[in-house]
């Protein structure tokens, strides 16, 4: 593969929440876990579900339903963890499925319409047209920084933080 080519697209983790499919830049992602038991954690924000321990290290987790005002529903089988890092911190996010990781070419995305975007809606990154289907592009770092989670703000960074992982699918047959 060409510098060129790699220059032109992206390379996203595909996870599906609430029947619509989204995708995160996969340098934010380290690891893809099944559910696991949540400690809660009292007084913390509603979207907040709790902390997990992974591997001796205490990793709060967001339920990205309660995160998105999506009506919640019971946990499956299919349920992961996407496991990320946003402005050096390492959180987890919960999602009704992981489906695939794949490179999208940067033609294939456009802007979010300034409709769907009015409001607080500044971390779509943009919407993919994969033939039939259309993904979600998001800026996780705006999304979780929205009620002060990052306090400097600065949580968008995380794509300057250019970390390729061995992504590791526990549990999981994610292309």
């Amino acid at each position: 593969m060409t510098k060129d080519a790699v220059i032109n697209e992206k390379q996203v983790a595909l996870f599906e929440l609430g029947g619509e499919t989204y995708g995160l830049d996969i340098g934010t992602v380290h690891e893809i876990i099944r559910m696991q038991p949540i400690t809660r954690v009292p007084k913390a924000p509603f979207y907040v579900e709790g902390v997990i321990n992974l591997r001796g290290k205490v990793i709060p987790v967001v339920d990205m339903r309660k995160r998105f005002g999506l009506d919640t529903s019971d946990r499956t089988k299919n349920n992961r963890i996407v496991v990320v890092a946003i402005s050096g911190t390492t959180i987890g996010i919960i999602v009704d499925a992981v489906t695939e990781v794949l490179r999208i070419p940067n033609s294939a995305v456009e802007a979010a319409s300034t409709i769907v975007t009015a409001g607080d809606t500044d971390y779509l990154q943009g919407i993919a047209k994969l033939g039939d289907r259309m993904v979600i592009l998001l800026d996780l770092g705006k999304v979780l920084s929205k009620d002060g989670m990052f306090m400097d703000g600065s949580a968008s960074n995380a794509k300057s933080e250019k970390h390729t992982p061995g992504l590791t699918l526990a549990g999981s047959s994610v292309a």
